[in-house]
């Protein structure tokens, strides 16, 4: 797990030794007080990064109706002398009460604000997927799956899906309205340009890459559900979500192109079916993305914004299953 630099700001009518032992139990690597020419006390702390949602907490609880106070969070490349291993001799059922209460993931502020960042919309993010969209359509019509898979690598298409999974997690409405814009987006500008192409050049829709598109079947469902947790796990153990970005691409850009050259080139029926894969995949990869969240043990701060949050992701979780068991009845009966 990654190490964080806490940097608690203080104002000056709180002295340093007025503080209680909120680091108590906790595994800080290394601290240090420093003032700032205002006569704000500075407290910097090296901790695990699993360490930091229960740590901020403490501090929030103590100090948050505090004018002046603040907390920056600041990644930690490196770190030396290198934290030392547990002693051999440390107690097995104590190693295993302390593995069980520990998080193993970054803290939700450090996970809303990397995803946040990343469903706004901007320049980037439109060309981005333009120009996905413009080299998936090359690789399924040439039927080229190098070309498919560096479509895959430039779609931008990881963080909103995840955003929606976190906001029903945490019961945050504002973030749910963000990432529903987001995504909605970038499938229109996945879409429209992929329907001029397949309206200008045509298609073949025996094409191989192409018509496993319009097929759902379980290996679609499993792969959805796997990328939804692969990017969950990503986000929460402050990994880089670049390579497991992919295998969600993997599931919702080659079939939404493929939906949009469908239709430009008049296989309706095809479409709807490509369109059919899009939603399973979508449904799957939140329906994971919420799951994976409530085991990391995601939550709001407060006890009744976790309340709110634990009915959102309940009903959220309800509403994805059932949705996923309608597509799956319709798979299994063949309508498709």
């Amino acid at each position: 797990m990654p190490i964080r630099l806490m940097q608690i700001i203080l104002p000056e009518n709180i002295r340093q030794n007025d503080i209680p032992s909120l680091t108590e139990e906790k595994e800080v690597l290394s601290g240090w007080a420093s003032n700032y020419p205002d006569s704000k006390t500075v407290l910097h702390l090296l901790i695990p990064a699993e360490e930091c949602e229960t740590l901020i907490d403490k501090f929030e609880q103590r100090f948050s109706g505090t004018s002046g106070y603040n907390i920056i969070l600041l990644p930690v490349e490196a770190f030396l002398p290198r934290p030392k291993p547990e002693n051999d001799s440390t107690d097995e059922a104590e190693k295993k009460e302390q593995e069980n209460n520990s998080l193993h993931r970054v803290s939700r502020e450090e996970l809303y604000s990397e995803i946040n960042e990343g469903i706004r919309i901007s320049r980037t993010f439109m060309a981005m997927t333009f120009l996905s969209t413009l080299v998936a359509a090359i690789g399924l019509m040439r039927n080229d799956l190098a070309v498919i898979i560096g479509a895959m690598v430039i779609a931008p298409l990881l963080t909103p899906n995840v955003a929606m999974a976190l906001s029903t997690s945490l019961g945050d409405t504002d973030l749910l309205r963000s990432s529903l814009k987001t995504n909605v987006t970038g499938f229109l500008t996945a879409i429209v340009p992929a329907v001029i192409i397949g309206l200008i050049f045509g298609i073949d829709p025996d094409i191989s890459s192409i018509a496993s598109r319009t097929r759902i079947g379980i290996s679609d469902v499993v792969l959805a559900l796997a990328s939804g947790c692969a990017g969950s796990f990503a986000f929460t153990g402050g990994v880089s979500g670049a390579l497991i970005g992919v295998m969600v691409a993997v599931a919702l850009m080659p079939p939404l192109v493929a939906f949009g050259m469908l239709l430009g080139a008049g296989y309706y029926v095809l479409s709807v079916k490509a369109l059919l894969l899009v939603i399973t995949n979508v449904i799957c990869v939140n329906l994971a993305g919420v799951v994976t969240f409530f085991i990391q043990g995601v939550r709001p701060r407060t006890w009744w914004e976790a309340e709110k949050a634990k009915k959102s992701a309940r009903t959220a979780g309800l509403l994805w299953t059932a949705l996923l068991i309608i597509l799956l009845a319709i798979l299994f009966n063949k309508v498709i």
